[in-house]
């Protein structure tokens, strides 16, 4: 699926303080659907700040969010999920003695006469949802406990679907993993991009970016620094840029914090 025209959540001028700390300092950024955009920038640069800010965790001390459009203002993680923001973090918040389909429905089960959990039906729906994302696990009944590192990226993913998420942010996604299941996670991001997800990627990994990102934000000290089309820049640029420099790129090529 190609870049929606209109971007689906939209950050206007936000800043985060904790006290007389400045953890995000008027920071703006468009996410759009069919797109994976990548936040990027070194230790304390406010990636984990800007994430949660966006997941609900608490509200932007100043500026606002827009979802499709109209300003929203999340009391809690529950409100951005039910919003249609699904966050993915590196801790995946599976329940390991639980099976895959019990976990792709935690807290949405399906049910029958308003009450009775209906098994058969979540399982054929994991079942579906799993194909329709090419995701090859065990039988879904299998317990969490038994899977991958890569197959229970795959379960965190998958979940987000069963929600209907409209953007979904994505946390390192393929620390600690190997080279074959890094490459089955890149593969579900892509994905998630073509069937019409705005996806949000935090990565310090340049290689996992270039394969799967189209553009790239980077944070510095709590400030944007850049927001650029990877087509048009080396991974060597963006490091630099990471780490404290221009990376040689005019400010007529980027995006720049104002």
């Amino acid at each position: 699926m190609t870049r929606s025209s209109e971007p689906i959540v939209s950050v206007r001028n936000a800043s985060r303080h904790f006290g007389h700390v400045t953890a995000l300092d008027d920071v703006s950024l468009d996410l759009h659907t069919g797109e994976v955009t990548a936040l990027l920038g070194d230790n304390g640069a406010g990636k984990s700040t800007f994430i949660t800010m966006l997941s609900g965790v608490f509200p932007p001390s100043s500026g606002e969010i827009l979802l499709e459009g109209r300003s929203v203002r999340f009391a809690s993680p529950l409100d951005a999920r039910n919003a249609g923001i699904a966050t993915v973090f590196q801790g995946l918040s599976l329940i390991e003695d639980r099976s895959i389909a019990e976990n792709l429905f935690l807290g949405c089960e399906p049910v029958r006469f308003g009450f009775l959990l209906d098994r058969k039906r979540m399982v054929r729906q994991a079942r579906e949802i799993l194909a329709q994302l090419k995701v090859n696990l065990p039988p879904v009944t299998t317990s969490v406990r038994y899977l991958s590192g890569g197959q229970r990226q795959a379960v965190a993913v998958a979940r987000t679907i069963v929600r209907g998420s409209k953007l979904v942010i994505m946390d390192e996604p393929t620390a600690a993993l190997g080279v074959r299941e890094t490459a089955k996670v890149l593969d579900l991001i892509r994905r998630l991009r073509d069937q019409g997800n705005a996806v949000l990627l935090i990565s310090h990994n340049m290689d996992d970016v270039f394969a799967v990102a189209d553009r790239a934000a980077v944070l510095r000290l709590g400030r944007k620094v850049a927001d650029l089309s990877l087509a048009d820049v080396t991974k060597e640029q963006i490091v630099s840029l990471v780490m404290g420099g221009d990376g040689g790129i005019a400010p007529a090529t980027s995006e720049y914090a104002q």
